[in-house]
């Protein structure tokens, strides 16, 4: 059987669904040019209504699709799409910059994502995120092998958190994901390299078997300084915003 492309998954969809299916879009690491050989295609569908036999439908097609190693597309009615943002604050934004509309309206094109959500959704997710970490390597018990996955598992996460904390400090962040490092650095002390291994490693290439519990240390202790930073920046911008708010009269 031929191997689904996004846009064979799309004919598929539309063959499905009919004029139920509003729009299909494609994002993340293939849509902006940043996959590697592990990378997975991420796919967003939207449908007008989503009842247990609209998605009852869709079950078969997508268990051959996560069959190849992708993700389940992820499903929103148009509405609920609309009514997400404010949830979504990160991935949308992400979405909002770097996606390829497959079928229907590009209902990201005019999205707006409100400041203070992305604030709220950012801080929230560096630190659940860090603190799984920290408990998934509590869990590994010092296994390199362990080590390395939970490196690899991780990475695209982080990067694509630290991307939307370029834009708590003004900055309009790269498309691809390793860019953003040096662009963060600029407000952030980062350890640029350590990062630069894991990335490594999830395209293929090893770290030596000593080296790979230090550098995980390092990749830990760069994900918590960032996350302290970005911590540190929304108290002081929320502390500033309550004193322009008081009254001087």
């Amino acid at each position: 059987m031929a191997k689904i492309t996004p846009e064979i998954l799309t004919g598929e969809l539309k063959a499905i669904c009919g004029e139920n299916l509003r729009s299909v879009v494609l994002y993340g690491s293939a849509a902006a040019g940043d996959s590697v050989k592990t990378s997975d295609h991420n796919v967003l569908v939207v449908l007008e209504r989503l009842e247990t036999e609209d998605l009852a439908a869709l079950a078969g097609l997508s268990a051959r699709w996560c069959k190849e190693g992708n993700h389940a597309p992820l499903l929103f009615t148009r509405k609920g799409l609309a009514r997400s943002a404010d949830v979504f604050a990160v991935e949308f934004a992400d979405i909002k910059q770097t996606h390829k509309t497959l079928h229907g309206e590009d209902y990201f094109a005019a999205m707006e994502i409100d400041h203070a959500h992305l604030r709220l959704e950012l801080e929230r997710e560096l630190k659940s995120k860090l603190l799984l970490l920290r408990e998934n390597f509590l869990a590994a018990k010092s296994s390199r092998k362990e080590l390395d996955r939970l490196m690899v598992s991780s990475v695209s996460s982080f990067l694509t958190l630290f991307k939307a904390a370029l834009r708590l400090y003004g900055e309009v962040p790269p498309v691809k994901k390793m860019d953003a490092l040096p662009m963060l650095s600029k407000h952030v002390k980062l350890d640029e390299e350590a990062f630069s291994l894991v990335w490594g490693l999830k395209e293929g290439r090893k770290i030596p078997d000593a080296a790979s519990p230090q550098v995980f240390m390092r990749y830990l202790k760069t994900v918590q300084d960032t996350t302290d930073a970005v911590d540190l920046w929304i108290q002081n911008s929320e502390k500033g915003q309550e004193k322009r708010a008081v009254p001087t009269n």
